[in-house]
């Protein structure tokens, strides 16, 4: 079990109504790279002067690194499992990768809240970096994804959530810390509304009204709550920590799903996109991605807040990386 939950980002706190992502590079100059490491020592300092205006606001920030953003702003030593993002499937079902340095998940109950801590916090960064993906959500009637359904609704909660999403001894320069990984879908919605609900039931493996889990002897084996289903070698359940959010953009015929999992390494996350994509056996995939499909793919490590503000005096020696 971990015991470094304390010195965690806000990686497990509350579903809140509203979020922000955000997704940026970095520009590949020694100035710049000066700019965001100074930077990280800034971060939770302006998260708690944006907080302190609205105090009921449960106004939260996660700030995360890619594998190559680490190698060139902090160098040696870097996470354990910390890797670039690695595209599975092919041809109409692939998870790709696209470019990330920098992750951003915003959290709070109103939007001005997450607009405003957006706001200042890439005010410090400047042309340091380029915004590459920014997407709002907003919670969906009772914490439905835009396709109608409940999700999140098997997320570890209390002590297992810190168990599955901070890194502890095997990684103790790292312990504190998490992996994160994100992906932008773009649904169907036209398709997947001519579907039934027996349907659309069968595809997720739950009832749509009352969010509960259809009886083993009629759930598909190919049902996304099949396929997301991990367990260990002692036959005991693996989980991640999601809280993904819809967003949308209805006159413009986009309906989205931003996903974030949470893990204390990134397998399980990866695994269970296997699973989804290739299918388990291969050949039995998840007909959700009939009707859904991913625009971007990142990895992201969160490093806890003390190491966050240490980052800011990393000096990276030139062509270490």
């Amino acid at each position: 079990m971990s015991t470094y939950y304390d010195d965690s980002q806000a990686v497990f706190s509350p579903v809140t109504r509203s979020a922000i992502f955000i997704v940026a590079t970095i520009t590949n100059t020694p100035e710049h790279h000066s700019t965001v490491r100074n930077w990280c020592a800034d971060v939770s300092a302006v998260v708690r002067s944006v907080a302190k205006r609205a105090p009921a606001g449960q106004l939260s920030c996660v700030c995360g690194f890619g594998s190559t953003a680490w190698n060139t702003l902090f160098g040696i030593p870097r996470p354990a499992q910390l890797h670039p993002f690695r595209e599975i499937g092919s041809g109409g079902r692939v998870a790709i990768a696209t470019p990330g340095d920098i992750l951003l998940h915003i959290r709070a109950e109103e939007m001005d809240l997450c607009f405003e801590l957006a706001t200042q916090l890439l005010n410090k960064l400047g042309d340091a970096v380029t915004v590459v993906d920014e997407v709002q959500g907003f919670r969906y009637f009772d914490q439905r994804a835009m396709i109608g359904f409940v999700d999140g609704t098997e997320n570890p909660e209390g002590r297992g959530a810190i168990d599955f999403t901070v890194v502890g001894e095997e990684d103790p320069a790292f312990a504190g810390g998490s992996y994160a990984l994100v992906q932008k879908y773009l649904h169907d919605m036209k398709g997947w509304n001519s579907l039934t609900v027996e349907q659309q039931e069968g595809i997720i493996g739950r009832h749509k009204q009352s969010n509960i889990e259809l009886d083993a002897d009629v759930k598909p084996s190919s049902s996304h709550s099949s396929l997301t289903t991990l367990e260990d070698e002692n036959g005991n359940e693996v989980k991640i920590l999601r809280d993904n959010m819809p967003f949308g953009r209805p006159g413009m015929g986009e309906f989205g799903t931003y996903f974030i999992g949470y893990a204390r390494s990134p397998a399980p996350i990866e695994q269970m996109l296997e699973n989804m994509i290739i299918g388990l056996p291969p050949g039995n995939y998840d007909r959700l991605l009939d009707f859904s499909h991913a625009v971007t793919g990142g990895l992201f490590f969160i490093p806890s807040l003390t190491l966050l503000e240490e980052l800011s005096t990393r000096s990276v020696p030139p062509n270490s990386h």
